[in-house]
């Protein structure tokens, strides 16, 4: 996989997992209502450095062994599977109307003090992300699929994957904390789940991609 074509999958792939509702989401709602638009890239943050810790790891443990035919069909076989298991449940449920965006909290808006939570926030994030069951399956299967194929353009693959990832999640939690502090939706229900399908298909395809690729090294 190219360099554009490893960013772009990426960015896709990892904003369609953070437009479905979760832990992290709930908590960016809560978090804006108190300490204001700011909570989203915090939280981010704190997401985003637990995330570049285990890309780390992820590259300097496959390292070693990534080569290996084995190895390599093995991870695009798994992660194949979770990502089309992921891309049609997500076409299901927009197309059956079973996922909603919730953009309101319970709490008191207040004005936020700029030095007041920040180490609090980051920490959420990252304590929420860990907390999380599916977010460790996905890095178990997708993930280390995409540190694999990230690998066979060194460092600079690395980099251009986790650019393109946490970009996804920065877009998406900012957009959100900006739309709770201004006390209204951005996306109305029928256009969230119609992004939703759209972006679930794409995840089949790619998994097809993935799938083929494992069967073609066997």
């Amino acid at each position: 996989m190219e360099g554009a074509g490893l960013f772009l999958t990426a960015f896709i792939v990892a904003l369609t997992g953070a437009m479905m509702p979760g832990p992290l989401l709930t908590v960016t709602v809560a978090e804006t209502v108190r300490q204001g638009p700011r909570a989203g890239p915090l939280l981010v943050a704190g997401h985003g450095i637990l995330e570049a810790a285990l890309v780390a790891a992820l590259a300097v443990g496959l390292g070693p062994f990534i080569s290996r035919p084995g190895v390599v069909a093995g991870i695009a076989l798994l992660g194949g599977g979770f990502l089309l298991w992921m891309g049609v449940t997500i076409v299901k449920d927009a197309l059956a109307g079973r996922v909603a965006l919730d953009l309101e909290a319970e709490g008191e808006k207040t004005l936020p003090d700029p030095g007041a939570g920040t180490a609090r926030l980051i920490g959420l994030g990252a304590a929420v992300s860990v907390s999380n069951p599916y977010w460790s399956l996905w890095w178990a299967t997708i993930g280390v699929k995409y540190v694999g194929d990230a690998l066979t353009l060194g460092f600079l693959g690395i980099t251009i994957f986790f650019a393109g990832h946490i970009l996804a999640d920065l877009v998406w939690y900012v957009a959100v904390a900006f739309a709770v502090a201004g006390g209204r939706r951005f996306l109305t229900p029928a256009l969230y789940r119609g992004i939703l399908a759209v972006a679930g298909l794409f995840l089949i395809g790619l998994a097809g991609y993935f799938i083929l690729r494992g069967v073609a090294v066997l």
